[in-house]
Parts: structure tokens; C-alpha cells; sequence
């Protein structure tokens, strides 16, 4: 009699996330993909590992990723540099209350890879100011390009409002809040040309997390050597009237 044994801790690994497109310069397409493991009873995917599958020789390299752990990892090959060959964009959510992701843009022209893009990296070069003001307002400072907005608050609902200032529109306490790191990174190609910016997404949140106020949007490109801020602006909610 045969007898079989479930292990709940058991791991599942393998492909995770794949495409397919020249990455190399060949013109011969190649095979992109992600691989991971991830234990039975949980979704969260571990020790995420960049694969590229030459499509010419059939060899295969692997490069690991610095923050290599999230759900549903997404690629998307395209044209970030204006070489006429593909770059490979790896966007790894990582499940927090903020909606952030991690992201990773590489090129492999001649089967050599290159990092492009790193968001921690992009994280720790835009950083902001986040302060309540007198008069219901809220100032953004972006500290990258010495940019400041002016958040009106003042359609916000009555019990929100007295929590934060008096009945002549004083601060009753000092507030700060805080900008997140990315929390969307997406390609567009603005230009029509097949090169490919990137909108980067970055929410902005008030007294708490869930207390959204906006979001920046910062528009990078390619100036040959990394990406640069070429727009920013900021979003906000409009109120029900």
C-alpha cells in the first residue's frame, strides 16, 4: 500500500513572469522571464531572480535582483534609450498599504547586462517636505528640483478639519506628513518615436497613511546616462459636490 504525505511548508518554485523580444541587439527574439518560490500557504514570492534566454545559442544568464521578494512581479520590454533595442522593466509590487513596488530597468545589448534604473535608488534622490499650514493648506516641498505646491484643504469634510485646526483656520499642533516611494512606475511612449519614458507615481499621504492627499507624478527620461526629471506635477482628488 502505497502512502502519501502533504507537507504544507512545502516550496513551489519555477517561471514567475515572462515575455518575449530581442534584448540583445540580434534581432533574434529572446525569452524573458522571472523565476521564484513560494511556500504552499502563503502568495508571497521569494528569492526573485531576472532570467534571459538567448534566442540565437539558447544560453541562459541570471541576474539576482536586490529586493527580490513581492507578489506577481510584471515585465515589460521596450525602448527606454533610443538604441532601437529593447530594455527589460521588471515592477515587483511589495504588498504594503501604500500600494509601493519595486523596479529595476536593465539593458542586455550585447548580452551584457547593464542596470538603468534602480527605485531605491530613485527613492532616496526625491525626497520632500510634507507641512500643514494656517488656512486649511498643506505645502509640498519637492527638495530634487527646489519645487513647492500648495494643497487646499478646506472642501475637506467638518470632523476632519477640527481635528487639525481651530475655528479661525489655526494649526492647533505642528503636522507633518510624507511622500511615499514609488507606488506606480509605468512606460509611455509620449513622443510616438518607439522610445519609451517613464511616469513615476508617488503617493502623498496626510495625518496618516490612509489619509491620502495627492500624488506626485514625476516624468523621467533617458539623457544617455541615467534617467532624469523632465516634468513634475502634483494630483489631487477632487471632493463629491
Amino acid at each position: 500500500m502505497n502512502r502519501y504525505y502533504f507537507n504544507p511548508n512545502m516550496r513551489i518554485s519555477g517561471v514567475v513572469a515572462s515575455a518575449t523580444g530581442d534584448v540583445n541587439g540580434d534581432l533574434i527574439p529572446d525569452i524573458v522571464y522571472v523565476t521564484g518560490y513560494r511556500e504552499t500557504d502563503v502568495s508571497i514570492i521569494q528569492n526573485m531572480t531576472l532570467g534571459i534566454r538567448d534566442g540565437a545559442t539558447g544560453v541562459s544568464i541570471s541576474i539576482p535582483l536586490k529586493k527580490n521578494m513581492g507578489y506577481s512581479p510584471m515585465l515589460f520590454l521596450g525602448d527606454f534609450t533610443g538604441d532601437g533595442i529593447n530594455d527589460i522593466l521588471i515592477t515587483i509590487p511589495t504588498g504594503g498599504s501604500g500600494g509601493t513596488t519595486n523596479n529595476y530597468i536593465y539593458s542586455f545589448v550585447n548580452n551584457e547586462p547593464r542596470l538603468l534604473f534602480d527605485s531605491d535608488a530613485f527613492n532616496q534622490a526625491y525626497q520632500y517636505d510634507v507641512t500643514y499650514k494656517d488656512n486649511y493648506k498643506v505645502e509640498v516641498v519637492s527638495k530634487r528640483n527646489n519645487t513647492r505646491y500648495l494643497i487646499d484643504l478646506s472642501l475637506r469634510g467638518s470632523d476632519y478639519l477640527n481635528e487639525i485646526y481651530d475655528v479661525n483656520g489655526k494649526l492647533k499642533t505642528p503636522i507633518s506628513g510624507w511622500v511615499d516611494p514609488i507606488s506606480g512606475l509605468y512606460p509611455i511612449d509620449f513622443a510616438f518615436d518607439g522610445v519609451y519614458n517613464l511616469i513615476a507615481y508617488q503617493q502623498i499621504a496626510g495625518t496618516y497613511h490612509a489619509d491620502t492627499l495627492g500624488t506626485i507624478q514625476n516624468r523621467l527620461k533617458w539623457n544617455g546616462y541615467m534617467f532624469i526629471l523632465d516634468y513634475q506635477d502634483l494630483a489631487i482628488y477632487g471632493s463629491q459636490g
